[in-house]
């Protein structure tokens, strides 16, 4: 049990003393005591006596002693006693400090004294049959001035009304306020400032008496009942008479006192008999179950932050309870105790009755509150964590240095309760919560988790093997089989370990777990802690605990392990990051020294990476490989061996790219790949395929790398080697190309080749020197005697058909290294002298080398189709003025552009001497191209002998021409002609499209008033003047043209036409 209160009896009457202590008042060092007989005794308090260590401490076993009479030393002194302060009994005592009044209830009235004399003041008429008072005071705001002033409050509960005295700014206020009830009041308390608490037989009403509202409190609605009988039960209300005769009126006519306290966090707790309701200030009843209370408690009241009940005096006993949890904290005995009286608070509740009274007939004991610190502590080595959390969540943080500090150590201290009684999943869950530092949970597992960083014990093989042969009854000490506890411990291990909060778990930790149904089976009840399957599942939880750890890491940490926010920004009063629960308490107590906090989480990061490791291949070796895919601080060594050690390759391969050790991959699928390893190798790692599939994985910039172990790939097998550099990733395009022709270079030259083709076709790469290096290749290859007919023939015509494609070539270079005399190279020469612009000897070619008639026609045609298209295309610039272009009779044949086909028609017909005219081809060209031959030249070649019969295809053709261009010329200017009738009439009428019907274009009107301005100069215009109407109708002076921004059409011969009518009419 817990010890928050002592008890210290501070005064007895004598023995031939024949009154009895009635009531109680309490205030600074002074104490006023009232007897039965109307007599009231003031004493003096002294504090810091030597025997307050002496006091007695009772406690819940019912095993503590009587608390012992006072001794020698006096506790209190007398001071005054007034012995005519009233005739009857006194019942009740307060005061009302800022007004210098006692208050008291005597002979069922309600007297005023004046508070350091004790005379009389007044008595209150009008409170004739008062059974209970109250009184509090309070800092109210004025609503009109919002200047704060002391109000205090003395309500009396005399028969069924409440009366009211109100004192502001120690004045009394003439008004009292008085409100009925409907059945006699038993007792009162303040709520607050303004709200009373009013107990009468028919139960509880909240009574607000600063708008005088009157609001029953009736019993909560249970949620199983919600649905079936919630009507009955939304009116009934607390604390009420029976109607059916079998209540408390069936019992003697006894009906129990109702009483009130005021709680913290506005809440009040109500009770009558056993029963107890808690509601808030406004009499709403809140969700919260009943107090469990054996018997019917005698008084009840508050000391921040305790809920008191007195037991009656025949039991004798004080109970001290936390009113959130309501567990029993301390049992104090207190023999024939029937008073409690809690000094009364003033301004604020908090703090109040720190040091509260207890009275019976004859004694007065004064409960002494410990330290808040001493009391945690206390809780904690009892191992009541939820009670040691309980009472800081309920204290103010000025109370306790480091508030949520303490309440999160304490809860560490609770989790690792949980995990030394095998109850794993809850501790990790509440590790979690706690946000505890991870090194810290990981010390807890054993070495093949934790590392070097375990503090479990771990037995040597030496006990093993003693153990194994003995008997268990032996002398051999056994080590033991979890870690060392210290103080928590020996706790744990005592025989009050059913009373601590971890105990309440009490089932196995399997059956209570997260992920009971993915089990494969539960550990054997023979397992030891953390070991065996215990182990497993332990490990398990723990690797939700690292996941979640991991995820904090990686919101301040990046991938590489610099930190998001350096430096860190760090909190103002503790001077610590925000990441600062992730470190251990050692790093923090440097807090006088500069910390590297990227170290330090750089550390926290690697050692929960590996430890996560360590945990997926002991628990669940499938998430291993996952893990590695990701960005993880994993220890490199710790992870390859084990990896190695368990023949998981292909993991460890990832795990080695992950942390870019790329050099120690691929030595090893080398070694797989080429048969070296020792061992049996896996079957996906025989080959070059997996060594080419990690080299595509690596980035550019490792070039060398990759030159490095391609080349054995390459080499024995480059249809998947060259997959390295030929594939369509970002990786392979951005290769060192020259770099790469280099590296291939050495290997094979139709390997170059192969990958110039790739990037000039594929890539579009447009560099001189790699399409002059690929005609080079093809050359090379050409000249070589081992090729094949075949390959020759293919190897001839990509480069034909890449001496057509590229420009960027060096074309006199690559003339002079094609064979004049060697018949393979003849088109290539032809080729490579049409782009140079040799025209007629490239004709010459392919006429008198090639003999192929038809190419030679083909090239002429597509070279006038070119020139051709070149024209046209000049013509379609737009920001270029060209003259009108017309088809001509007669096509152009100068000396800066001759006529392709005469000079084709010219080598057939002036060949040189060591050839023939050429009369058949020469007639069929004039029979298809003679329309496109200039007739003064054409006709000069042709001899005089020549009949003119075989001339008539030529003459056809000119005439079909002449004829085609004369009717297209027609044509054009009969459209010219109806657009031109169409943009008149849209300049004068309109466009279609307007569903006005008034007038548009030129036919419009605008009006021009005498307040319209010029948009230009702002000036009015005159009746003579000129002016400018635009298609929107706009209207400008004709003379502001020029400053109105708009565009317009010089007025010139040369402009007009239906471009200046598009212009000028605004519609285009």
């Amino acid at each position: 049990m817990l010890s928050a209160f002592k008890a210290q009896a501070i005064h007895e009457l004598k023995p031939r003393d024949k009154a009895r202590v009635e009531s109680l008042l309490a205030y600074g060092d002074r104490l006023l005591v009232g007897l039965n007989t109307g007599v009231l005794r003031v004493f003096r308090v002294n504090e810091n006596t030597s025997n307050v260590g002496e006091a007695a401490n009772g406690e819940a076993n019912g095993d503590a002693q009587v608390p012992p009479s006072p001794t020698k030393r006096k506790h209190v002194e007398l001071l005054n006693e007034q012995e005519k302060f009233s005739k009857k009994p006194v019942q009740q005592l307060a005061m009302i400090k800022e007004a210098n009044l006692l208050v008291s209830l005597s002979d069922a009235y309600i007297s005023l004294h004046h508070l350091q004399s004790y005379e009389l003041v007044e008595r209150l008429e009008r409170t004739k049959g008062a059974a209970c008072f109250a009184v509090t005071s309070n800092v109210v705001k004025d609503p009109d001035t919002n200047v704060p002033g002391l109000v205090s409050r003395l309500a009396v509960g005399a028969r069924r009304k409440v009366l009211c005295w109100t004192w502001q700014d120690m004045e009394l206020l003439p008004d009292v306020q008085e409100i009925s009830l409907e059945a006699s009041i038993k007792s009162l308390n303040w709520a607050d400032g303004s709200r009373l608490v009013a107990g009468m037989d028919p139960g509880f009403s909240v009574i607000d008496v600063a708008s005088e509202e009157i609001v029953s409190v009736t019993k909560p609605v249970p949620q199983a009942a919600a649905d079936v009988n919630a009507g009955e039960l939304a009116g009934v209300r607390f604390g009420a008479v029976s109607s059916s005769g079998m209540g408390y009126m069936g019992m003697g006519s006894w009906v129990p006192k109702p009483m009130a306290t005021a709680l913290s966090g506005g809440q009040v707790l109500l009770a009558k008999d056993v029963n107890t309701l808690f509601v808030s200030i406004d009499g709403k009843p809140l969700e919260r179950r009943q107090v469990p209370w054996a018997l019917a408690p005698e008084a009840i009241g508050y000391s921040y932050p305790y809920l008191l009940a007195l037991q009656p005096p025949d039991k004798g006993t004080l109970q001290i309870r936390n009113p959130e949890t309501l567990t029993l904290l301390q049992t104090i005995n207190v023999p024939g105790a029937a008073i409690l009286h809690v000094p009364q608070p003033y301004i604020s509740l908090a703090h109040a009755g720190k040091g509260f009274l207890v009275a019976s007939d004859r004694m007065i004991w004064r409960m002494n509150a410990l330290p808040y610190h001493t009391q945690l502590t206390e809780l904690v080595e009892k191992q009541r964590f939820d009670e040691a959390i309980s009472l800081l969540e309920l204290l103010e943080d000025t109370l306790i240095d480091d508030k949520p500090g303490r309440i999160r150590e304490i809860m560490i201290l609770k989790a690792i309760a949980l995990f030394q009684q095998q109850k794993y999943r809850p501790a990790l869950d509440l590790f979690t919560d706690a946000k505890t530092s991870p090194e810290r949970v990981i010390s807890l597992f054993p070495r093949s988790i934790a590392g070097e960083l375990s503090s479990f014990p771990e037995e040597s093989s030496e006990a093993e093997h003693t153990t194994e042969n003995c008997d268990t009854n032996d002398d051999v000490k056994a080590a033991p089989s979890t870690p060392s506890k210290g103080i928590l411990g020996k706790l744990t291990s005592s025989h009050k370990k059913a009373d601590s909060d971890a105990a309440s778990i009490k089932s196995p930790a399997r059956k209570d777990a997260d992920n009971a149904s993915i089990r494969i089976r539960a550990p054997k009840a023979s397992d030891k802690p953390l070991e065996g399957e215990d182990l497993k599942f332990a490990v398990r939880c723990l690797c939700s605990f690292l996941a979640e750890t991991r995820q904090q890491v990686q919101k301040h940490l990046n991938p590489d392990g610099t930190l998001k926010v350096d430096p860190p920004s760090l909190d103002k009063e503790t001077g610590l990051p925000e990441f600062h629960n992730l470190l251990p308490q050692s790093t923090l107590g440097k807090l006088g020294q500069p910390v590297d906090w990227q170290k330090e989480l750089l550390r926290i990061a690697q050692l929960v990476d590996t430890t996560l490791f360590r945990s997926y291949m002991l628990a669940t070796p499938m998430l291993a490989g996952p893990l590695f895919r990701l960005d993880n601080f994993c220890n490199p060594d710790v992870v390859q061996s084990a990896l190695y050690e368990g023949e998981r390759y292909n993991d460890l391969i990832d795990f080695l790219h992950g942390k870019k050790l790329h050099r120690q991959a691929l030595e090893m699928l080398a070694k797989f790949g080429k048969g070296e390893a020792d061992g049996e190798i896996p079957q996906g790692m025989r080959g070059p395929e997996r060594t080419v599939g990690y080299l595509k994985q690596l980035p550019p910039d490792l070039v060398g790398l990759i030159l490095e172990y391609a080349a054995w790939p390459v080499r024995e097998k480059p249809e998947v080697g060259m997959d390295v550099f030929l594939a369509d990733t970002d990786n392979a395009e951005k290769l060192p190309r020259d770099q790469v022709l280099d590296f291939l270079g050495e290997i094979d030259e139709k390997l170059q080749i192969q990958y110039l083709e790739h990037i000039i076709d594929e890539l579009g790469d447009s560099n001189g020197d790699f399409h002059q290096q690929l005609i080079d290749l093809y050359l090379s290859e050409l000249r070589k005697e081992a090729v094949d007919d075949e390959s020759r023939s293919q190897l001839k015509a990509k480069l034909e058909a890449f001496l057509v494609k590229s420009k960027v070539y060096k074309k006199e270079k690559t003339f002079r290294q094609l064979p004049p005399d060697d018949p393979i190279f003849f088109e290539s020469r032809a080729i490579v002298l049409s782009a140079m612009g040799n025209h007629k000897q490239a004709l010459s070619i392919y006429v008198f080398q090639l003999k192929d008639y038809a190419k030679a026609e083909e090239y002429c045609n597509k070279v006038y189709l070119e020139d051709q298209a070149e024209k046209q295309e000049c013509l379609l610039e737009a920001n270029t003025t060209h003259e009108k272009h017309f088809r001509q009779l007669e096509p152009e044949d100068s000396a800066s552009r001759a006529n392709i086909f005469a000079i084709l028609l010219g080598l057939y017909l002036r060949p040189p001497h060591s050839e023939e005219k050429r009369w058949p081809q020469a007639l069929e060209l004039l029979g298809k191209h003679g329309a496109r031959l200039p007739a003064s030249s054409t006709l000069d070649l042709m001899p005089d002998d020549l009949a003119v019969q075989e001339l008539q295809d030529y003459f056809r053709g000119r005439i079909r021409n002449a004829t085609s261009i004369l009717r297209e010329d027609m044509i054009v200017r009969g459209l010219e002609g109806v657009r031109k009738a169409n943009r008149e009439r849209t300049l004068l009428l309109g466009p279609d499209n307007i569903s006005d019907e008034r007038p548009s274009g030129r036919n419009r009107r605008v009006r021009i008033g005498e307040l319209d301005h010029c948009k230009v100069c702002h000036k009015r215009f005159q009746a003579a003047g000129a002016i400018r109407v635009y298609p929107d109708n706009e209207v400008i002076h004709y003379g502001c043209i020029g400053r109105s921004g708009r565009k317009t059409v010089p007025d010139s011969d040369s402009s007009r036409g239906l471009g200046a009518l598009r212009s000028s009419s605004g519609w285009a």
